[in-house]
């Protein structure tokens, strides 16, 4: 079984860095091309200033009128140049940026959605560098700009040094006095994101006791809790565990690259003495050395920004979005067959045990069953026993830690994952409001029939969502959510009724999962509505397709073909609800404790 990559196999910095360059390329060929041409023509005349000085200089003294001429009209060319360019760039890098910066969010989207399992959204490890790569992703396209910049920055370096070995040769030692701001500038970023990983939980912690004083959803319980105070002490005291180290890391990365500047600006002052006290030394050849040196300065400190800016942001962006797509992409190694359109044998559990990730305690432990195609299957058990997480390996959002699941006798895990969960439907008691028009909020559960209103009308009908409808001000076509322009609040029973109306757009799944989807209905309306659906699955299902519901209320569960029991997460007993109360096991003292609180 192909099993998800580490964290830890983080791709190296150059590849990652060469793998976003190409996402860039492939976005917008043509505006990167272009707009790393302008950077570079827009460096030239700019470096080319100290030289004009120089050659205007030299002109005036020995008073030669077309040198000064020449050297007037090229300071000016230069001049104009340098504007004109600057603005074409900046028009056309911004044009870049903005294109881009739509492409790359809608790539990490993407591949966020995309990771077959949902294992990366509860390892702390992961959520850190996720909440960062999310972070980064806001400001990755400012880092072709800074590529772009850089690029200039280093042919502007190259032509005034250039120049300055012209005057004389040890004058190359001053990029030898500048290299130490280029350590310390490559070195900073790496070390303050280091610290920032190291406490990113406390930045999220933060970040979730902000939502949670400012929002909606828990204002209720908030104020007539009286912890407002509380959780305001609270954030101030989280965000200071994630600012404390974040700062020490700051200020001593700061000191060490003040003093690499500081020998670079020592280095300088020599080299103007220098030149002043040779023998032959003229006002051009001293006024190049002034100007390139003090221009040598601010492309040093410009380059070695924006290295640094890349080495903090690009790399570790970079890196992070490499990362996720292998992650994502080590899901499909092993997906070489196509899930089949009708359930022959059925599905098999073969030994399978499961922890959550960052946990060692087994939820299931060695379960194993047959589920027969075409029927219906229950699952039962107290809290904490491993009803939801065998659903949920069934949709294959966790990969097991040891056995397989087969469909047909195939390994589950050699599905395409979308193909897979295109034959899968279902509705969960921990669903997602959507705050859409409530038909489009009922249509999500089949994206191809979104807007088809005979088949949203179907699922409303087979959800028993009827009378929510009916009540909305527009029926279908209401917008929900009181925060959008014309929007209604709904109960949870209603929000509960529309996610299992879109749990029954896909007519004809091969798993059917319903895993306490009426939890907020009562018990005669829930036994009313899967007694309903549980006759139309039994009467027949083309394809084969398995229902497997989840339920605390067993006079709902006892019309299934099949009934797992779980206990301490192993499956304790299977049959037929007559089968297990004829055993007088564990199903038969909870049902009979059950039925003696509703007489």
């Amino acid at each position: 079984m192909s099993r998800p990559k580490r964290f830890d196999d983080m791709p190296a910095a150059l590849p990652a860095m060469w793998r976003a360059l190409l996402r860039a390329h492939q976005a917008e060929p043509r505006l990167l091309a272009f707009s790393l041409s302008l950077s570079l023509l827009s460096a030239l005349p700019d470096a080319l200033m100290a030289l004009w000085l120089k050659l205007l200089a030299d002109g005036f003294v020995h008073k030669n009128r077309n040198l000064a001429m020449a050297a007037g009209v090229g300071l000016a060319a230069s001049v104009v140049a340098t504007w004109f360019l600057r603005i074409t760039s900046d028009r056309a890098q911004r044009r870049f940026r903005d294109r881009v910066a739509v492409a790359l969010e809608s790539h990490v989207a993407n591949l966020q959605a995309s990771v077959a399992t949902i294992a990366h959204h509860e390892r702390p490890d992961y959520l850190n560098r996720l909440a960062m790569l999310r972070d980064q992703v806001f400001v990755l396209d400012h880092m072709y700009m800074s590529l772009f910049a850089t690029c200039g920055w280093l042919l502007r370096l190259g032509v005034t040094v250039a120049l300055l070995v012209s005057v004389h040769p040890v004058l190359a030692l001053l990029v030898l006095f500048a290299l130490p701001t280029v350590a310390t500038s490559g070195w900073r970023p790496g070390v303050e994101r280091k610290t920032e990983e190291s406490v990113a939980s406390f930045n999220r912690l933060a970040r979730h006791l902000f939502l949670v004083a400012t929002t909606a959803p828990p204002g209720k319980e908030v104020r007539v809790a009286g912890i407002g105070n509380l959780l305001v002490a609270k954030r101030r005291e989280v965000w200071e565990r994630w600012y404390g180290p974040v700062a020490t890391a700051r200020w001593g990365s700061a000191v060490w690259h003040s003093l690499a500047w500081a020998v670079f600006g020592l280095a300088w002052v020599a080299a103007i003495i220098f030149v002043a006290q040779r023998p032959g030394a003229t006002a051009g050849t001293t006024l190049l050395v002034l100007a390139a040196g003090a221009r040598l300065s601010a492309y040093v400190g410009e380059t070695v920004g924006e290295i640094g800016f890349l080495r903090g942001f690009w790399l570790e962006g970079s890196r992070r979005m490499a990362w996720l797509e292998d992650y994502a992409a080590s899901f499909t190694e092993t997906a070489d067959t196509p899930p089949p359109d009708r359930l022959q044998t059925g599905i098999d559990v073969e030994n399978l045990s499961f922890a959550y990730p960052g946990t060692e305690k087994l939820v299931l432990e060695d379960v194993s069953v047959h589920l027969p195609p075409g029927k219906v299957v229950a699952v039962v058990g107290e809290n904490g026993a491993g009803k939801s997480t065998l659903v949920k390996l069934l949709c294959r959002m966790y990969q097991p830690d040891k056995g397989r699941i087969a469909v047909d006798g195939v390994d589950l895990s050699r599905f395409p994952v979308e193909e897979w969960r295109a034959r899968c439907a279902g509705a969960f008691q921990d669903f997602f409001r959507f705050e859409f028009r409530a038909g489009q909020t009922v249509g999500l559960g089949d994206l191809p029939n979104l807007d088809d209103a005979p088949s949203v009308d179907a699922a409303i009908g087979r959800a028993g969502a009827e009378d929510v409808i009916e009540r909305l001000p527009a029926g279908v076509a209401t917008q929900l959510g009181p925060s959008w322009p014309e929007g209604v609040d709904a109960s949870f029973g209603q929000w509960q009724k529309l996610a299992l109306a879109r749990g029954f757009m896909r007519e004809r799944p091969l798993l059917m999962v319903l895993d306490e989807p009426t939890a907020a209905l009562d018990a005669e309306t829930e036994h009313a509505l899967f007694e309903r659906y549980a006759e139309a699955a039994k009467a027949g299902s083309p394809n084969g397709g398995i229902t497997v519901l989840v339920s605390h209320r067993f006079s709902t569960v006892r019309m299934a073909d099949l009934i797992l029991v779980l206990n301490g997460s192993k499956l304790v007993e299977v049959g037929s609800h007559e089968e297990l109360m004829d055993k007088g096991g564990h199903y038969a003292e909870l049902y009979g404790i059950q039925a003696a609180a509703y007489r």
